[in-house]
């Protein structure tokens, strides 16, 4: 019994998460949706300015915080709606309370983290026991997992708190800023144009951090291919 208590909270998030994405709710964030609706949208803004980034940093601390899969969705409506700078600063905060919720409910669901870790947690420990400080920052900066699930392994591997928050704000801020400009990006191309189609991820403003996120995605087989060469030339010196 004590067991599900403690699970409880993890439980209630997946529980919001799935009735937020089935509701349909996210589907008026797509980039047709708010076309269709950008004047309403930048009169609300302009109108209420914190109450709307207020409302944005709330719904994006909820997605994070329940895992679903809209985030990037609810990230490149930030920057459509409100521009890279203000996006970035409102996401960054609704990403770190959002990852600071399902954090401490994963932990507390775990306990000591005695039990017999999932696959992706055993996979990463081995890492993050050698070097718990860079490889969390590691994570956090190259996404090679997604974004709850290093969340819900950093839980249970015990990551202290202090570099939880440092490597989830540090790295998501990093991604955040290219995700926010892609957004900012759509919205300047789906203004120039009406029709929605491959044409616009050729607009610079959505090429360009398209191209760095690639990049970003493709820095793990660089270090492994860097380091692979480092032990081989270790192993067989001049």
């Amino acid at each position: 019994m004590s067991r599900w208590r403690a699970a409880l909270p993890l439980i209630l998030l997946v529980l919001a998460g799935i009735v937020l994405f089935a509701s349909g709710s996210l589907d008026q964030l797509g980039p047709r949706q708010l076309v269709a609706h950008q004047v309403e949208w930048q009169a609300q803004i302009v109108e209420h300015p914190w109450l709307t980034r207020l409302a944005y940093i709330g719904l994006l601390t909820l997605t994070v915080a329940t895992g679903i899969p809209g985030t990037i969705v609810v990230i490149l409506a930030g920057g459509f709606a409100f521009g890279v700078v203000d996006a970035t600063l409102c996401s960054s905060a609704g990403l770190l309370l959002g990852s600071l919720i399902l954090y401490l409910a994963s932990r507390y669901a775990f306990g000591p983290g005695s039990r017999q870790p999932p696959a992706i947690v055993a996979r990463l420990h081995h890492g993050f026991e050698r070097h718990p400080a860079s490889y969390t920052l590691f994570l956090r900066f190259v996404p090679v997992v997604p974004f709850g699930a290093v969340t819900i392994a950093l839980a249970w591997l015990r990551c202290p708190l202090w570099l939880f928050l440092g490597a989830t704000w540090l790295g998501g801020t990093v991604a955040l800023i290219f995700e926010t400009s892609i957004g900012a990006g759509l919205g300047d191309a789906m203004s120039q144009s009406d029709s929605f189609g491959i044409a616009l991820f050729m607009h610079r403003g959505v090429l360009l951090p398209l191209g760095a996120l690639a990049l970003l995605a493709l820095l793990p087989l660089l270090i492994e291919r860097l380091t692979r060469k480092r032990r081989q030339a270790g192993r067989h010196p001049d």
